[in-house]
């Protein structure tokens, strides 16, 4: 299937002409961040966190310590679900009342299993490695036996998701046009910004090409 079925779980209800249920699209989304939100429960207090992840065909990857009290809350849980998204531009209307942004954003449902094998943990802390910063894994010394050991590392196969896209200009009453208000979209990008040695790194130390290399994009070509 090319598309995420529809249920109460994952429908969009509010400006659902934004909704998008497409994997492709989806999976793009997914891609093109590193930072997820999710959501747990803990002594019957919902807390989000932001942590960061990679994706291998339907599964999101997600690291934290044996003790992290979201990454156990997780393992425990029915079903849990995660956000992604990407600020695009703030849509600037005529009147304050229509002024919006312009965003691409996934929610992701699922079963939080275990990963308990070195070779798929190691695989999984690869994939979010270069989906952080491509390239970077082979740069630097990767985990030893013990970091490994002392690393808690989740799959969330992906049961439901969908995605909401807002990529249009400002929506303004009629009765505004002649207003002199400027109205359109200030596009919004994230660019790198200087390469920062450690205070204690070694002089004459090339740059790491891949950080000379990221690029945030907006328009991944990764394949679902």
């Amino acid at each position: 299937m090319s598309e995420f079925s529809k249920n109460p779980l994952n429908k969009v209800v509010r400006e659902s002409k934004r909704a998008q249920y497409n994997k492709e699209l989806i999976y793009n989304i997914l891609d093109s961040h590193f930072i997820c939100q999710i959501p747990y429960v803990f002594e019957e207090t919902a807390i989000v966190i932001p942590t960061a992840y990679g994706r291998k065909g339907n599964t999101i990857l997600i690291h934290g310590s044996l003790k992290n009290r979201m990454m156990l809350s997780l393992l425990n849980q029915e079903k849990v679900s995660l956000n992604v998204t990407h600020l695009d531009g703030i849509v600037l209307a005529r009147s304050v009342f229509h002024h919006s942004v312009n965003y691409r954003s996934v929610n992701v449902f699922g079963k939080a299993r275990l990963i308990e094998e070195d070779a798929e943990k190691m695989e999984a802390l690869e994939i979010i490695t270069e989906n952080i910063i491509p390239g970077r894994w082979n740069e630097a010394r990767i985990p030893n036996q013990k970091e490994l050991d002392g690393t808690l590392v989740i799959a969330i196969d992906i049961e439901d998701a969908s995605a909401k896209v807002r990529e249009v200009e400002a929506a303004d009453d009629s009765a505004d046009y002649d207003l002199d208000v400027w109205a359109g979209v200030l596009e919004l990008e994230v660019q790198s910004g200087r390469l920062v040695p450690n205070s204690d790194c070694k002089p004459g130390l090339p740059e790491p090409q891949s950080a000379k290399n990221f690029k945030f994009s907006n328009n991944p070509v990764k394949q679902p």
